[in-house]
């Protein structure tokens, strides 16, 4: 059995996880910056001696875009920063807000692990037939979808977390991790 309060330290923990995989996305959004900046510099200003432009630039500032979006998401959604409107919870009765709250999560939880499995599935496909991107650089298919399940299951995580929180909670729409209270 769980000791009182061990759900409340790994919630701690995992949270300075996230915090810590946001700094990541952070990470590649600057750099994600610094190579479009060179990309465009290098375009229009001829140096001799160095290329003109990136070619890859765009095709890794995509890659990044994504890898951002993964690394962030999770933190995003424990911040209460992804997108939700509670207007109607709002203007319920409280014990009907919290139950709609509990639906939200339940299939919120649900939609994470299907897309989970479904990105677990797909990149492992992927790995298992060789596939591979061919555009300016040539990649495995699966390096590029393997973060998806990822990023899911970390989402998954947060959910129960979320719904921890919850039912600990008052028996009323919930106030933390939300962006407006």
């Amino acid at each position: 059995m769980t000791q009182p309060g061990a759900i409340a330290r790994a919630s701690v923990r995992y949270g300075r996880a996230l915090e810590a995989l946001a700094m990541v996305g952070f990470a590649l959004l600057l750099a994600m910056m610094l190579i479009i900046v060179v990309d465009v510099a290098l375009r229009n200003l001829a140096i001799p001696g160095l290329p003109q432009g990136l070619a890859w630039s765009n095709e890794v500032s995509e890659l990044m875009l994504y890898l951002m979006t993964m690394c962030v998401a999770p933190w995003l959604l424990r911040q209460g920063q992804h997108i939700r409107v509670d207007i109607l919870l709002q203007a319920l009765p409280k014990r009907l807000a919290w139950t709609l709250e509990w639906i939200g999560d339940t299939i919120g939880l649900a939609c994470c692990l299907v897309i989970a499995w479904v990105g677990a599935g797909s990149a492992w496909s992927s790995y298992l037939a060789g596939s591979v991107n061919i555009k300016t650089l040539v990649t495995p298919e699966w390096w590029s979808l393997a973060p998806l399940p990822i990023a899911f299951v970390l989402l998954a995580i947060e959910m129960l977390f979320r719904m921890h929180r919850l039912w600990q909670g008052e028996r009323a729409p919930r106030s933390d991790a939300v962006s407006a209270a």
